[in-house]
């Protein structure tokens, strides 16, 4: 319970004189009506007792990822003016990275700072809240959708009615187009990769075998070591400084930029739901605010990092950085018309959501791609020669 501030009443000085002139009366009066002011607009400290959180990630302890999910702990503990408290911890601490979603909802953790993509094996649904077909929106752009189009409830339906998990959820850093990923040798067609294994996860999966690949579904820290024993032999993560920093360019040269297997993801902040419930409305607030705040603050640390690693691939590891082909990018496209006609007849809420998707983007993106300045245009202008495509 928040204690009361204390006033204390400021006596007259000891032999002070008992009776005052008018001009005196009347100064000690306003003196006293400004002291009064003062003290009842001194701000009301609160003294409540801290309230720990415990966050686990699903990113290893050096990945950019983590440094993002301190940046919204850092913000909620700042917001709360320190009556709550996030204990950030990295994969594996307290739970696999893939399992923080049933931590959660058991109460083994109260929050986790993950992707939805993560735990698509309980419904395929949940990976098109990030990891979805794209419909010429991007991940920005599908943030809003879950906030203004529909998407929270339908997200609520999903995990809260039609799963039963204990947890709530929102959606926080709109993060850039990931690459097709890492490969021994640069393709040039779709059936380049065709065969391969390949690691990614979510609906991401299922895109790609459609594709001709053999996938393996990893959590980030597992994918060097398994390209290193050939258990794969092609490989997305995430982002150029994800990737660097877990050493991807050790082990394969060829990196293809630019794919619609993952152009629409976000980070999901879950929490148990018992304990989110409990904790006052304006604490609740700070949580799923933060989360807004921590986007800005995300998306800035992502441009500095991700730009910089970027070049120092080229320039320091030597690694073949390419677009990749528009022929398979077409390809993916199309294969994403196959994997979701199934999906959308045999699931109602499946169904549901991709509607509900492509109606928000048919007038959010016809707005966008029709308001937006070439900014290819605008960059060769500046840097000719620069760009290889």
């Amino acid at each position: 319970m928040t204690d009361k501030t204390d006033i204390v009443a400021t006596q007259p000085a000891k032999g002070a004189p008992k009776s005052t002139g008018r001009r005196k009366f009347l100064t000690g009066a306003a003196t006293a009506a400004g002291a009064g002011v003062a003290t009842v607009a001194m701000p009301q400290i609160s003294r409540a007792q801290t309230t720990t959180l415990t966050m686990q990630t699903s990113w290893p302890v050096s990945d950019i990822f983590q440094e993002m999910a301190q940046q919204y702990a850092d913000r909620v503990n700042e917001m709360s003016g320190g009556r709550l408290q996030i204990d950030v911890q990295p994969a594996g601490a307290i739970v696999a990275a893939f399992q923080v979603q049933d931590a959660c909802h058991d109460g083994v953790l109260d929050a986790a700072h993950t992707v939805s993509a993560y735990w698509y094996g309980k419904n395929k649904a949940a990976s098109l809240f990030g990891t979805g077909p794209v419909f010429g929106i991007d991940g920005a752009q599908l943030i809003a959708w879950f906030q203004y189009g529909g998407g929270q409830a339908l997200y609520n339906e999903l995990v809260q009615d039609q799963l039963a998990l204990d947890v709530v959820g929102f959606y926080s850093f709109a993060m850039p187009t990931q690459p097709f990923g890492w490969f021994a040798e640069e393709p040039t067609s779709i059936e380049d990769v065709q065969g391969l294994k390949y690691r990614t996860v979510g609906l991401s999966a299922d895109l790609n075998q459609a594709l001709g690949l053999a996938v393996t579904q990893l959590p980030g820290g597992e994918i060097v070591p398994a390209m290193e024993r050939g258990v794969i032999d092609a490989f997305e993560y995430n982002n150029p400084t994800s990737d660097r920093r877990f050493g991807a360019q050790d082990v394969v040269k060829n990196y293809m930029l630019g794919s619609y297997h993952q152009a629409c993801e976000s980070f999901e902040l879950i929490f148990n739901r018992e304990r989110f419930e409990s904790l006052a409305p304006e604490l609740q607030a700070i949580l799923r605010y933060a989360g807004e705040a921590a986007n800005t603050a995300n998306y800035g640390l992502a441009m500095d990092n991700y730009s910089k690693d970027l070049q120092a691939l080229i320039n320091e590891a030597g690694v073949n950085v390419k677009r990749t082909p528009q022929s398979i990018m077409e390809a993916q496209l199309a294969a994403w018309d196959e994997v979701v006609a199934p999906l959308m007849e045999g699931d109602d809420l499946f169904r549901r959501i991709i509607e509900s998707q492509k109606e928000w983007a048919e007038r959010v993106g016809f707005y966008s791609l029709m308001n937006s300045a070439d900014y290819k245009a605008a960059y060769e202008h500046y840097f000719p020669g620069k760009l290889t495509f």
